[in-house]
């Protein structure tokens, strides 16, 4: 049996893959993890194949011994792998909590390890990681620090297991996007004191889209928009300190 597997698929760039990835290859079934089961539930309206709805908490290792184990009674094939599950915060450093700031390394980085790390061995020749990441992976980002700190680790880890499974015809590639019209500011934006900015907005459709070409084109990182591509090309031309000041001079903190 062949499967794909799509984490954070409740919303959002994960839901978006999930769907999509139906149409775009062919798959025995379809799961989906996120907490919220219902509406991974509502996913099975959608897709013509069957979907195995499963409602998990990537931050415990508990939850990914689970999954392990799953794989493992199936004997599935993963074919594709996407890591979407992930938050942000918004805020100074100091006035956001601790426990959001940990729990954000532990969703956007140690989840997507283990999940990667657990999933490989049931992965063969032409099998794909889709790992979401973001724009904020190439600079440093004063207000979204942690954050974009997280975000530095998936694409400097994906770029790095790519190269590492070229042997085994393992492809990885990191979604890179700008801002994306999702709830992910639900819970990102906390008021209006911090990031009043905002230069472009892609839809998920969009970002899935592109992720998909840049797959096929054999590219490593996936970034949506010409506009953001340019921005991406300057972070590496400019001295950070100088990104950083623009960066806190858009968002009037200086």
């Amino acid at each position: 049996m062949k499967i794909a597997v799509v984490t954070g698929a409740s919303s959002g760039m994960g839901r978006e893959f999930a769907i999509r990835l139906c149409k775009e290859e062919q798959f025995d079934e379809l799961w989906v993890i996120a907490r919220r089961k219902e509406r991974l539930e509502s996913i099975k309206d959608e897709v013509s194949i069957p979907v195995k709805a499963i409602s998990l908490d990537l931050t415990k290792m508990e939850a990914i011994k689970e999954y392990e184990e799953m794989l493992k009674e199936s004997g599935a094939e993963v074919k594709v792998l996407v890591n979407a599950s992930g938050f942000g915060k918004f805020g100074a450093f100091c006035d956001l909590s601790l426990d959001d700031q940990l729990e954000m390394i532990d969703l956007n980085d140690k989840a997507l390890v283990a999940m990667t790390y657990v999933t490989l061995p049931f992965m063969n020749k032409g099998s794909k990681i889709y790992q979401i990441d973001s724009l904020s992976s190439f600079q440093p980002v004063p207000y979204i620090g942690v954050y974009g700190a997280t975000k530095a680790f998936v694409l400097s880890f994906s770029r790095a297991l790519g190269a590492e499974l070229k042997n085994r015809g393992i492809r990885v590639l990191a979604v890179c996007p700008g801002w994306v019209k999702t709830e992910f500011f639900n819970r990102a934006v906390v008021d209006d004191s911090v990031i009043t900015y905002y230069n472009k907005f892609v839809t998920s459709e969009q970002v899935v889209t592109r992720a998909f070409k840049d797959m096929k084109r054999g590219k490593d990182v996936s970034v949506c928009a010409f506009s953001i591509r340019a921005q991406v090309l300057l972070t590496k031309l400019l001295p950070h300190r100088l990104v950083m000041y623009i960066w806190l001079k858009q968002q009037k903190k200086i």
